[in-house]
């Protein structure tokens, strides 16, 4: 118990001396805000919160999340169609195919898809 009590406080020891030689290295100054921001997706962090977003943007990747999850319930289709008769197999797919491009229609008929104003 005394030996892994030791360790412990060894190794935190440690972890100290290594970031304040990091800190002492550290060529940051308080002038290179650039530097000392996170990048968040090209908004200023500092700023205010309540910046205008465009929806158009929030709709497109709303529709790639809707497509990108379809995507991924068609993989499995492979591997069914070893196990399931033929008739079953392409009975699922083509229905599942339909679905979505009848998604896909609606989307492009209501202007989802147009990127201009």
């Amino acid at each position: 118990m005394m030996i892994m009590l030791m360790m412990i406080i060894f190794v935190l020891i440690l972890a100290n001396v290594i970031m304040f030689i990091s800190s002492l290295l550290a060529k940051k100054t308080i002038t290179d805000r650039e530097k000392n921001s996170p990048f968040e997706c090209g908004f200023d962090p500092k700023g205010s919160a309540r910046l205008p977003f465009s929806l158009r943007f929030f709709l497109i990747a709303i529709i790639f999340l809707i497509f990108d999850v379809e995507v991924t319930l068609l993989l499995p289709l492979v591997g069914v169609m070893n196990l399931t008769f033929v008739n079953t197999w392409v009975f699922t797919s083509t229905f599942f195919f339909l679905i979505l491009l009848l998604g896909l229609y609606y989307e492009w008929h209501q202007g989802a898809l147009e990127w201009s104003l």
